[in-house]
């Protein structure tokens, strides 16, 4: 039982005059790892006439290369993507025997592979002291890093950033405050100081409306609604890289669609290139619909589908009839 969902964003760039486009890096594809299904995927690019090279950067993630020959008043990205939003449970994995409890060390081959997403940013006064408060004591890995996933969704307050670029960790702690970027970049260091390898996440969010209210906690999102998301993934020896969102304090899942996984957030920006000088104007447009539901518990047949499938059985019960087709039981 599953829902697809179209999801449509558009990325509008208008100058106020003709300028000349540098080579623009479009990271706005599902990574090869995203566990929700990608039924179709479509990148549409104005003005046409440019020069697209798919490309993989050196960790995996897809990315267009744009390069424009004529100048443009503007420059146009719209993305169209359907989805399998089949709900999966994101603790549904194994670890080697070596890693099931923290803390634990990476095989040094393994290690060697995880060097870039092991190096933390240079400790600070509060950074220490959060770091000081982390329980490290021997228990199952899973449970450290729930525990430490809701500990920074409790220290963080969730707000709205307008500017460009990531707090640094001890920012996000002295403010107490950032957005999803924030919390997963402070996330991230926390994991590698505590000797684990993690990597910063760009990618969308898509929450759907659920088809009943919660008796036991928050309903969740009264509309469907998707965004730009950022939340960090941890390497895990048997299970892989598995996603936390600091922002929600939960474990990554269905609605978390990765576009770009990279050692630093900088390397995960969603477009990213440059233009002339000039003024812009900048537009802006994400939505999510359903394409297709099918029947299930908390969202069954409706009347007119119980009728149409009632009448599907009783012509066959005629046809049945006017062949004269019976069932025999031997005793």
């Amino acid at each position: 039982m599953s829902i697809h969902a179209a999801l449509n964003h558009i990325t509008h760039y208008s100058y106020d005059r003709l300028v000349n486009l540098g080579p623009q890096v479009v990271r706005l594809r599902p990574a090869p790892h995203c566990r929700s299904k990608i039924i179709s995927y479509s990148l549409k690019i104005e003005p046409e006439g440019c020069f697209l090279n798919w490309q993989q950067d050196p960790f995996a993630n897809y990315q267009a290369r744009l390069v424009f020959p004529d100048k443009t008043t503007e420059f146009k990205v719209t993305v169209d993507v359907v989805m399998d939003m089949a709900v999966y449970n994101p603790f549904d994995f194994f670890l080697e025997p070596a890693a099931e409890e923290f803390p634990f060390s990476y095989e040094a081959d393994l290690k060697q592979e995880l060097a870039p997403y092991l190096i933390p940013e240079p400790v600070t006064p509060l950074v220490q002291a959060y770091l000081d408060k982390i329980d490290r004591t021997k228990r199952r890995s899973v449970i450290f890093l729930v525990d430490l996933n809701q500990s920074v969704h409790e220290a963080v307050s969730y707000t709205i950033r307008m500017e460009p670029g990531v707090q640094t960790p001890e920012e996000t702690l002295t403010l107490g405050s950032g957005s999803c970027r924030d919390s997963a970049w402070l996330m991230v260091n926390l994991l590698r100081h505590c000797g684990l390898a993690a990597r910063f996440v760009s990618g969308y969010l898509i929450q759907l409306k659920p088809d009943v209210k919660s008796l036991d906690g928050p309903s969740g999102t009264e509309v469907d609604f998707t965004d730009l998301h950022a939340w960090c993934e941890v390497y895990l020896p048997g299970a892989g890289w598995v996603g936390l969102d600091a922002t929600s304090g939960l474990l990554a899942g269905e609605g978390h669609i990765p576009l770009a996984c990279t050692p630093q957030p900088s390397g995960a920006a969603p477009i990213e290139g440059r233009s002339d000088k000039c003024e812009v104007t900048f537009a802006h447009h994400m939505q999510v619909s359903r394409i297709y539901e099918s029947p299930r518990v908390t969202k069954p047949y409706t009347e007119e589908q119980w009728a149409d499938i009632m009448a599907l059985g009783e012509a066959v019960d005629v046809e049945l009839n006017v062949a004269d087709v019976r069932l025999f039981f031997e005793k």
